[in-house]
């Protein structure tokens, strides 16, 4: 892959971008972004003041420049050699609202943390969002993915996603169009989520703290909140948790460079101590490998990997073994 330029990709844009109200960045680092702290740098970045701004500056991107959507950086992994063309990243003032829009209902903007949306419906009695408290991210990204735990997940919640395509024509999708399956959904790839439109139902605002507390505790006593981490590494498998299968395959505590996966949740893999894209990502198909050779069981990445690769530090995905 060729190194950014973001400078080059900026002056191409010329006078088309004279009129955007959102911050535009060359050679932004990507390591200030993700909550791994490591990668390359992304060619241009664009944080656009609002849905309007966001919608003016793609009606005059180019379409053969590359367009990568990111949220508050908590599950991606972004590759040492940089990510080519824009990557766009949500500001907060313009998409980080959380309000009451009727009864039991919540607006959130998508880079909305999740325990935000968790914290106002406990504030307002509203059940059924104290999962959140517990899932590190943004909202739209909980939206994208599915996102869920302690039994719940995000489709429970959704009445409407409100989206943006690369054209800059809006969108609003159902629950139902959003096609919601484990950790995933089947909106289009280029579907910008800017807000999403949650219902609950009402409930004792104690029983709800109690909810969260307890989410709160467990995460706390079980997962490395305090590491420099992505979240769960690798989706569950049907009737089958990640982690033990991490565990069994004696993967717990693996060190690959400056990347590790933790000794407290071994599902979780955490920054140590300048680990590298190449570090983590190599880090990472080595435990599927092992998975695989214990277990037979071909581990998923749920972390979203970015961007290319450095010259010469290449990773190469693990394939499994396929029978007729």
């Amino acid at each position: 892959m060729k190194q950014v330029n973001g400078e080059k990709l900026l002056a191409s844009l010329g006078d088309s971008v004279k009129d955007i109200r959102g911050r535009l960045t060359p050679d932004a680092p990507m390591d200030r972004v993700t909550w791994f702290r490591a990668g390359g740098l992304a060619e241009l970045m664009f944080q656009p003041h609002d849905t309007d701004d966001l919608i003016d500056f793609l009606k005059v991107l180019p379409d053969e420049v590359p367009l990568t959507v990111v949220g508050v950086g908590s599950n991606i992994l972004v590759r040492d050699g940089g990510i080519p063309g824009v990557v766009l990243r949500l500001s907060a003032k313009g998409f980080g609202s959380v309000e009451l829009v009727g009864e039991n209902r919540i607006l959130a903007g998508a880079i909305c943390p999740d325990k935000h949306v968790a914290a106002m419906a406990m504030d307002n009695g509203i059940g059924g969002f104290h999962f959140y408290y517990g899932i590190p991210g943004g909202i739209g990204g909980a939206a994208r993915m599915n996102a869920g735990a302690n039994g719940a997940e995000t489709r429970d919640r959704v009445i409407e996603v409100h989206a943006v395509d690369r054209k800059g024509v809006k969108h609003v999708l159902t629950n139902e169009e959003m096609g919601y399956t484990y950790r995933h959904s089947a909106a289009a790839d280029d579907l910008i989520f800017t807000h999403v439109l949650f219902e609950g139902y009402p409930e004792d605002r104690t029983k709800i703290r109690a909810e969260m507390d307890a989410v709160r505790a467990h995460r706390e006593t079980v997962q490395p909140i305090r590491e420099k981490t992505g979240g769960s590494t690798f989706k569950n498998p049907d009737d089958l948790s990640a982690w033990k299968l991490i565990d069994e395959a004696g993967c717990r505590g693996l060190v690959i460079g400056g990347a590790q996966m933790s000794s407290l949740h071994c599902n979780f893999m955490i920054n140590m101590e300048q680990a590298t894209g190449y570090d983590l990502e190599y880090l990472g198909e080595q435990v599927r490998r092992e998975v695989f050779e214990k277990s037979g069981v071909k581990l998923e990445w749920e972390i979203k990997r970015l961007g290319g690769f450095m010259p010469g530090r290449e990773v190469r995905p693990f394939q499994g073994v396929t029978t007729e």
